[in-house]
C-alpha cells in the first residue's frame, strides 16, 4: 500500500474518530472529577534528533545498557541516544529494509530491537550488529496500521493493529523459525466485539503494555477512551474499570509495578494511574498538561525520569496543521510524575 494513501487514511479516520468520540463523551467528561495536577513536574529537553522531517513516534530503552532508541514515523529511521550525549546518532537509516515508518519500538533482554512499520508489520534487529534478524508481515490485504508493541516476561511479543482492532502475537518459537527470513503475523485476540461501535476503518487500539507478572496485557482504545485487559493464558478480554478519568487520546503506555503512565497525544498531557493487582481496575492519580510536550506519542521510564517523544505531528506532519515544526525534533525528560 502506498504510504501517502495510508497516512491520509490514518489522518482522516483519526480526526473523524476524535470528533465523534469528543461529542459523545462531552457530557460525561464535565462531571468526572479532575485528577490532581502534577504540581512540581518539570519538562526539559533530554536529546535532539538529527533531521528536519523526523516526526518521531516510538521510543524504548535497552534494558541492558540504558541506551534509548527512537523511531521516525516520517521515514522509518531509528536513532540511538546514549546517556550523557545530547545529540542522537542514526542507528538505522531511513527506509532501511523497506520500512516506511518506525512506530512502536521495544528492546528485549536478548539484545534485539523490535520495530513496527505501520503498513508492513514488525522488523527485528540485532542491537550490536544492526543486522535484520527476522521480519513478520501482516496477513491479507485489508487496511492495517501496526502501531505499538509490548514484550511479556516470557519473551512473547504482542502488537496492536489500530485499524483492524486486533492484537498479534509473536512467540519465541515463531521467532526462531522465522530467523533469516519473512514470516506472517498471527492474530492473537480480536477486540472488535469489545469496542464501542464505530465506522469501518476507524482508529482504535494504540498503546499496549505487559504486566510484569506475565498474567495480562493492557491496551488502550484512544478513540473510545477505554482500557482493556487481555488475559495472556486464555485471551479473554475485559474492560478495565477506570476511576477519575479515561483513556481518550491515549497513545503510548508505560507500566511499572502497578503504576501506569499514559500520554494523551492531542491533549499535550501525561496521566499517572494506579492499577489493581489483577488489572481489573485503575484510578488516576496525577495529570500533567503542558504545551511543552509538543503532541507526545509515547514514553519510557528510566531511573525515575520519563522520556517522552515530542512528535509535533500537528506542525505540517501526519496530522497536517499550520506552521513548521521546531527544529531539531527532540525527546523530552519529564520529572516529578
Amino acid at each position: 500500500m502506498h504510504k501517502a494513501l495510508t497516512v491520509g487514511g490514518f489522518v482522516s479516520s483519526f480526526r473523524t474518530s476524535l470528533v465523534t468520540a469528543g461529542t459523545a463523551l462531552a457530557a460525561a467528561l464535565t462531571v468526572i472529577c479532575a485528577p490532581a495536577q502534577a504540581a512540581g513536574a518539570r519538562v526539559s529537553t533530554a536529546h535532539e534528533l538529527p533531521g528536519d522531517r523526523v516526526y518521531p513516534e516510538g521510543i524504548t530503552a535497552d534494558p541492558r545498557t540504558g541506551d534509548l532508541y527512537a523511531g521516525s514515523y516520517a521515514n522509518g529511521a531509528v536513532f540511538k541516544m546514549t546517556p550523557g550525549r545530547r545529540v542522537a546518532e542514526t542507528f538505522l537509516p531511513a527506509g532501511a529494509d523497506g520500512r516506511d515508518t518506525a512506530n512502536g519500538l521495544e528492546a528485549d533482554r536478548e539484545g534485539r530491537l523490535w520495530v513496527t512499520d505501520s503498513t508492513s508489520g514488525v522488523f527485528v534487529y540485532d542491537l550490536r550488529s544492526r543486522e535484520l534478524l527476522a521480519r513478520f508481515d501482516v496477513p491479507g490485504s485489508a487496511p492495517r496500521f501496526v502501531n505499538d508493541l509490548a514484550i511479556a516476561p516470557d519473551g512473547d511479543v504482542y502488537l496492536t493493529d489500530s485499524l483492524r482492532a486486533v492484537v498479534y502475537r509473536v512467540t519465541s518459537e515463531q521467532f526462531e523459525e522465522a530467523k533469516g527470513g519473512i514470516a506472517t503475523l498471527v492474530p492473537y485476540v480480536d477486540l472488535k466485539g469489545a469496542l464501542d461501535p464505530r465506522a469501518d476503518g476507524g482508529f482504535s487500539l494504540n498503546g499496549i503494555v505487559a504486566d510484569p507478572s506475565g498474567r495480562f496485557l493492557l491496551t488502550a482504545d484512544m478513540v473510545g477512551g477505554d482500557l482493556f485487559r487481555l488475559d495472556i493464558a486464555s485471551g479473554a478480554v475485559r474492560r478495565v474499570a477506570l476511576r477519575g478519568g479515561d483513556m481518550l487520546h491515549a497513545d503510548g503506555l508505560e507500566l511499572r509495578q502497578g503504576t501506569l503512565w499514559v500520554v494523551h497525544n492531542t491533549d499535550n498531557a501525561i496521566s499517572r494511574w494506579h492499577v489493581a493487582r489483577d488489572g481489573a481496575s485503575a484510578g488516576v492519580e496525577r495529570r500533567l498538561t503542558d504545551t511543552a510536550l509538543e503532541l507526545p506519542t509515547t514514553l519510557v521510564r528510566r531511573h525515575g525520569t520519563l522520556y517522552v517523544v515530542r512528535s509535533q505531528f500537528d506542525k505540517g506532519g501526519p496530522l497536517g496543521g499550520e506552521g513548521r515544526p521546531r527544529i531539531p525534533f527532540t525527546i523530552a525528560a519529564v520529572r516529578g510524575m
